[in-house]
C-alpha cells in the first residue's frame, strides 16, 4: 500500500517563491531586442538568452485583469521566464483574438476583438513586468471563412494547411493578420508590438508542411501549376498532370522544400519590412528530414515533441505508461532533427502528459539534455486552455467537456499548472536552463542528411545524451565531426548513456538515471532497486520504488557550501480514487490530487554545519524541522517519516 498525502495546487500561488534568484532580469526587454547570433540567442547588450516557458492555449490568453496580475507572478516564483501565446486564432476557443463570446456568426477573420485585444495586451504587460518574455504564434488554427474570399474554405483544415503556404490570397491574409498584430499599439505598454522587446520569438505558421496531403481543390490543382512553371524554369521532364502529389520522388521534394522555402522567406521580409525586429521561424513540425530542410532559411530552428501514444479518445481513454528510463531513445532525437548547428535551436512544445504515472521524469531531464546540446529553451504544451482554474482541483479535467473542437485531449491531460509531478519539478528545471547549472558539450558531430524522405535515422538515437549533435545537409561543417545518417553513435545494447561532460547518465537496463553538476543534482526513475545512488557529494538511498529526488542551490555556491537549498521529492502523483485497468483510465477520481510520499536518506556533503531542514507544504508553510545529523562533513537525514511532503527547504540558521 502506497503512502500518499493531499497536494493541491492553487491558481494563484506557488508554496515557493524563487524569483528572487532572477531579479535582476525584471522588468523583461531591459537587455533590448533579442537576435540571432549563430547558433545562440543573444538580447542587444549581448546579454545569452535560456527560456524555461511555457504556451497559454486558447483562452487561457485573454484573462481578467486581476488574474492576469496573478498568474504572471505565479510564473515568475517557479522560474519561467517565456510563455508562448499558442491557438490565439482558434475558432473553438472562447475568447479568441476574433471573437470574445459566442453567438454571433462570425463572418470573416480579419478583424481582431477589441475585448480579446485589451485582454491580451494587459496580461503581456503583466508577463513583462515580472521579467517574462513573449513568444507570439500568430497563424495556429485560423478557419478562414467565405467572407475573407477564400475558396472553398468549408474543406480546409485548421489554418488551411498546407495550401496557405503557397496560395497567394491566404499568404496576403496572413500578411494583413501579421501587421495588425505587430503594428498594434499596446495601450499598457504605450509600445507597438514590434517595438517592445518583450516579445522575443515568432513563427510563421504551427505545425504546417507541405509533406502533409495535397488533395483538396481548387489547392491541388493550383499546386500542379506551381510545379508546372517550376519544372520549365529548370528544363526538366516530368509529368506533372499526372503524378502523385503526395509521392517520394526526388523532383517532387526539391519543389516542396523550395516552394515552402519561398513561403518562409517572404513572410519573414514582409515582418522585418513593416518593423519587426526578433528572430523568425517558420514552423516546428518533424514530417521528415524534407521539411527539416526547408526551415534552414529562418532566424531560428524550433521543433515539437512529445512521449505520448495519442490513443485519449472521448470515451475511451488510454495513455502510454512507460517510463523515459525504460526505453532507450526517448524523445530527444526526434527533437533534434530540426537542429542545424548555425542557428539558435528553441522547443516551443515538447510533453509527457498525465497520466503516465512516471512522467515526473521528464522535467529535468529535457532541461538537462538541453544545456548539454546548448539548445536555447523549452516551453511545455501546455498550462492551461483556459482561465477558470480556481474551479479545476484535479489533475487532466479542465473543463467540463470531453472534449474540445473534436480533440479529446483538450479538456485537460495536457494541463500541468496543477500536476506537481511536472509542474512542480519547474522550480530545478528553470534553474538548469537559465542559470546553466548543466554544462554544454564541447564536441559536435553533425549527422549528414542523405535520404530527406524519412525523418528518425541511427544516428540520432540516444545520442544527444551523449553529445551536441546537429542535421547538416553539405559537407562543410569545418568545426564539428560529420558522420553519416546511418552511423550507430550509442551502442544501445549496453543499456546507458553517459554525457561526455560526466555530468547526465541515464540506464535504461537499470531504470535510472543522474544528473550531477556543482548547483544541482537529481536522482530519478527507480530508485529503491538501484539504492544507493552515489553522486559527487550527495548520497540517495530511496525506499520508493519510483521517485525524482532533486537539490539545487539557492545561491552562486555550490551545494557543498550553500546556506539555501531547495529539495524536491516527487514520483506518482494522481487523484484520490482515480481508476485504472492497465492503460486504461475507467474514473477520473476526485480532488484533493495526491502526491506519493518518497522515503529517502539523504546525505549532503557540506561545509556548513548549521543547517536546518523544513518541510514545506502546498501553501508554503513550514510543516515541520525534520531530524538531521552533522558528522565528519556530512549532513544526514530521513524524508517521509517525519513531516512528509515534497518541498523541503534546507538553510541555514
Amino acid at each position: 500500500m502506497r503512502k500518499t498525502i493531499p497536494f493541491p495546487a492553487y491558481y494563484d500561488d506557488v508554496p515557493i517563491d524563487l524569483s528572487f534568484v532572477f531579479e535582476n532580469e525584471k522588468p523583461a526587454g531591459k537587455h533590448g531586442f533579442l537576435k540571432a547570433d549563430k547558433d545562440r540567442f543573444v538580447f542587444e547588450d549581448q546579454t545569452e538568452a535560456r527560456f524555461w516557458g511555457t504556451n497559454f492555449n486558447g483562452g487561457a490568453n485573454f484573462p481578467e485583469f486581476e488574474y492576469a496580475e496573478k498568474i504572471a507572478k505565479r510564473l515568475s516564483k517557479i522560474g519561467i521566464n517565456l510563455v508562448r501565446f499558442h491557438q490565439l486564432d482558434s475558432e473553438w476557443n472562447t475568447p479568441n483574438i476574433y471573437q470574445f463570446t459566442k453567438g454571433k456568426r462570425l463572418k470573416n477573420t480579419q478583424t481582431f476583438d477589441p475585448e480579446s485585444l485589451k485582454r491580451l495586451d494587459y496580461l503581456i504587460y503583466c508577463l513583462k513586468r515580472e521579467g517574462i518574455y513573449c513568444y507570439l504564434d500568430i497563424f495556429t488554427y485560423r478557419k478562414f471563412k467565405s467572407g475573407d474570399g477564400v475558396e472553398n474554405a468549408i474543406a480546409l483544415k485548421d489554418a488551411a494547411k498546407p495550401y496557405s503556404g503557397y496560395n497567394r490570397h491566404m499568404i496576403e491574409l496572413q500578411k494583413k493578420n501579421a501587421y495588425d498584430f505587430w503594428t498594434h499599439v499596446n495601450p499598457y505598454t504605450g509600445l507597438a508590438y514590434k517595438d517592445d522587446p518583450v516579445f522575443v520569438l515568432c513563427e510563421i505558421v504551427n505545425e504546417s508542411t507541405l509533406f502533409s496531403r495535397i488533395d483538396v481543390e481548387p489547392y491541388a490543382g493550383e499546386f500542379r501549376r506551381l510545379f508546372r512553371d517550376w519544372l520549365k524554369e529548370r528544363d526538366i521532364k516530368y509529368d506533372w498532370e499526372h503524378c502523385d502529389l503526395n509521392g517520394k520522388d526526388p523532383v517532387l521534394i526539391d519543389f516542396k522544400v523550395e516552394l515552402q522555402q519561398k513561403y518562409y522567406t517572404e513572410m519573414i521580409s514582409y515582418m522585418k519590412q513593416i518593423g519587426v525586429k526578433i528572430p523568425i521561424t517558420g514552423t516546428n513540425y518533424t514530417i521528415c528530414s524534407a521539411n527539416c530542410k526547408a526551415q534552414t532559411v529562418t532566424d531560428f530552428c524550433d521543433n515539437h515533441a512529445y512521449i505520448y501514444d495519442w490513443r485519449w479518445g472521448e470515451n475511451e481513454k488510454r495513455c502510454k505508461n512507460i517510463a523515459v528510463t525504460q526505453m532507450s531513445e526517448s524523445v530527444f532525437g526526434t527533437l533534434s532533427l530540426m537542429r542545424v548547428f548555425d542557428k539558435p535551436f528553441f522547443v516551443s512544445e515538447w510533453d509527457m502528459p498525465w497520466p503516465n504515472e512516471y512522467r515526473a521524469e521528464s522535467p529535468l531531464l529535457f532541461a538537462a539534455v538541453g544545456a548539454l546540446q546548448d539548445w536555447s529553451g523549452f516551453a511545455i504544451h501546455t498550462y492551461a486552455y483556459g482561465n477558470r482554474l480556481q474551479y479545476m482541483n484535479m489533475l487532466g479535467k479542465e473543463v467540463s467537456s470531453s472534449s474540445i473542437g473534436g480533440v479529446p485531449y483538450r479538456e485537460g491531460i495536457f494541463s500541468t499548472w496543477n500536476d506537481p509531478a511536472k509542474f512542480g519539478l519547474f522550480y530545478h528545471a528553470a534553474l538548469i536552463t537559465r542559470r546553466k547549472d548543466v554544462s554544454s558539450s564541447k564536441s559536435k558531430i553533425a549527422i549528414r542528411i542523405k535520404d530527406l524522405t524519412t525523418s528518425m535515422k541511427p544516428a540520432y538515437r540516444v545520442s544527444a545524451e551523449m553529445s551536441k549533435i546537429a542535421a547538416c545537409y553539405n559537407d562543410d561543417m569545418p568545426d564539428a565531426e560529420i558522420v553519416s545518417e546511418d552511423q550507430v553513435l550509442v551502442d544501445e545494447s549496453k543499456g546507458e548513456v553517459r554525457s561526455d561532460t560526466g555530468e547526465l547518465y541515464r540506464n535504461w537496463n537499470k531504470n535510472y538515471g543522474i544528473i550531477d553538476t556543482p548547483r544541482t543534482k537529481c536522482a530519478y526513475g527507480f530508485l529503491q532497486k538501484n539504492s544507493p545512488v552515489e553522486l559527487n557529494g550527495l548520497t540517495v538511498e530511496s525506499k520508493t520504488d519510483f521517485a525524482v529526488i532533486a537539490m539545487s542551490s539557492l545561491t552562486d555556491d555550490a551545494l557543498g557550501n550553500s546556506d539555501n537549498i531547495l529539495l524536491t521529492t516527487v514520483g506518482r502523483a494522481m487523484n484520490t480514487d482515480a481508476k485504472f485497468e492497465g492503460d486504461l483510465m475507467t474514473d477520473y477520481g476526485r480532488p484533493p490530487i495526491l502526491i506519493e510520499v518518497i522515503e529517502a536518506d539523504i546525505k549532503l556533503k557540506t561545509e556548513r554545519q548549521n543547517l536546518r531542514v523544513w518541510a514545506v507544504n502546498a501553501e508554503g508553510f513550514f510543516v515541520g524541522e525534520i531530524p538531521t545529523q552533522y558528522e565528519n562533513g556530512v549532513l544526514s537525514f530521513t524524508l517521509g517519516d517525519r513531516f512528509p511532503s515534497m518541498y523541503y527547504l534546507i538553510q541555514e540558521e
